[in-house]
């Protein structure tokens, strides 16, 4: 069955710092395909931690370059291919991690099979899966969601950016991952709010919805009740993730 294990439901600067909450991204099991999403700091501790074994991976995938998204990426580039013993697995990117400042440091780059760099629209192939970038978020860097296309349905993730319209008609899945940071609105940074992305949820109506990501607002108003508040209201189940929490597809029914 597939599942998607979160490695950390923390986001920002002061969560992330303290490590109230962990930061490893998720790991998402799809049949025998394996994805690490978003390899925030501590991914690969949390990853060896849930018995989880990253040289099994068959794909990284980096939503944008913050550090809380971003910083072990390298060290689950080494552990996938075994120090670069056993150069296998995929690696899918924005440009900006390759360029400039690189996130991906230039030594790892060949530990893998191949580096693949995110365009809008574009479809991608790993471990048997698709999955698809349907457009680019708006964030403070080049960003980007995933949608994948489970045997028990498709799973969006969407990642830090702000509430805009066609969000909606780009992530018409079945189930749902939303990085929510604030409680309210707060321009201009570019992150979901509460009140944005339960109007997400209540438009797109997915089997299961599922928060995450974190910041120190929204973890002071408990996203466990802010789940069940947006369960009643928008009809959806809506779940807050936890550190460590394993989420089987077909528990959505």
């Amino acid at each position: 069955m597939s599942r998607i294990v979160f490695l950390g439901t923390g986001g920002a600067r002061i969560l992330v710092f303290k490590q109230l909450l962990a930061s490893g991204g998720m790991w998402m099991e799809f049949g025998d395909a394996r994805f690490h999403i978003d390899p925030g700091p501590g991914a690969l501790v949390q990853a060896t931690k849930r018995k989880l074994d990253p040289t099994k991976l068959d794909a990284i995938i980096l939503s944008h370059c913050h550090l809380d998204h971003a910083n072990d990426i390298n060290a689950m580039m080494e552990a996938m291919s075994q120090g670069g013993t056993r150069p296998r697995g995929k690696v899918f990117v924005p440009s900006d991690a390759l360029e400039g400042d690189p996130v991906v440091l230039r030594y790892v780059r060949g530990y893998v099979k191949e580096i693949v760099t995110l365009q809008p629209g574009g479809t991608y192939e790993a471990g048997g899966i698709t999955f698809r970038c349907p457009l680019r978020l708006r964030h403070g860097v080049e960003t980007y969601g995933f949608i994948f296309d489970a045997p028990e349905g498709s799973v969006g993730y969407i990642s830090d950016t702000d509430y805009f319209p066609e969000l909606a008609d780009a992530f018409r899945v079945d189930h749902l991952i939303i990085n929510v940071l604030r409680t309210e609105p707060a321009a201009p940074l570019q992150h979901m709010s509460v009140p944005q992305a339960q109007e997400l949820i209540a438009a797109i109506k997915p089997r299961v919805a599922i928060l995450t990501h974190f910041g120190m607002t929204v973890w002071r108003a408990k996203p466990w009740e802010i789940a069940e508040r947006m369960s009643q209201e928008t009809g959806v189940r809506v779940i807050a993730a936890r550190d460590g929490m394993r989420y089987e597809l077909g528990e959505a029914g």
